[in-house]
């Protein structure tokens, strides 16, 4: 491995920084982005049973607010009506709103960067090729002919340019795929999100006018 990176010269290392911040985004995004942390299946239908008769007590709302992503949106709808018993259903779904949109950019959190590599990488690669293709052409720029260029300077070139573009779709295409994933997850999540948020407002605003 050593010897491929010696071959490939110094334009492979931005690539090589690339692909450790790439899989260290992968690997942070599969742990925030699990089920149980964001939307757990069970959880709206656990809040629409607690809140049957009323809404629940500030203490259950916090510990609600504490269990994920979801929990966190559906307790600032509760925390609404808990603050404010008079709040019309548009108060509800407003504090849920913002709550989510707070949430949906911690969702989206490092995709960006993750995107950016993806795009970044095959021209950092490209660069690489063209600095081998320099290193070609300054081989042959010698007296005699195209056959009378340094050989090893010749190799070394063809080195820096075949290795660099070889790795800068190796770092690229892991990176869109694992981008294009995140994206789609998160997507559902914040879809989820929305509508419960929707059943749970319209339970509230249920209870009000039996109340």
């Amino acid at each position: 491995m050593f010897s491929i990176i010696q071959a490939a010269g110094w334009p492979i290392w931005p690539l090589i920084a690339c692909s450790v911040l790439a899989l260290a985004l992968i690997i942070e995004r599969f742990v925030s982005l699990k089920t149980s942390k964001v939307a757990p299946p069970k959880l709206l239908a656990e809040v629409l049973n607690v809140a049957q008769n009323g809404v629940p007590a500030p203490n259950i709302v916090s510990q609600l607010a504490q269990n994920s992503a979801m929990g966190e949106v559906l307790a600032s709808g509760l925390r609404v009506v808990n603050s404010h018993p008079l709040a019309t259903e548009e108060d509800i779904r407003g504090s849920m709103e913002s709550t989510g949109r707070a949430v949906a950019h911690r969702l989206e959190k490092y995709l960006s960067a993750l995107a950016t590599i993806a795009s970044a990488a095959p021209l950092l690669g490209l660069l690489g090729t063209v600095i081998g293709m320099i290193e070609i052409f300054g081989s042959q720029s010698g007296t005699g002919g195209a056959g009378s260029g340094n050989p090893a300077q010749l190799a070394q070139g063809i080195s820096i340019a075949l290795y660099n573009t070889a790795f800068g779709l190796i770092v690229a295409i892991p990176s869109l795929i694992f981008w294009r994933y995140f994206r789609a997850r998160v997507d559902e999540y914040l879809l989820n999100l929305e509508l419960a948020g929707d059943q749970l407002a319209r339970h509230l605003g249920q209870l009000r006018k039996r109340a």
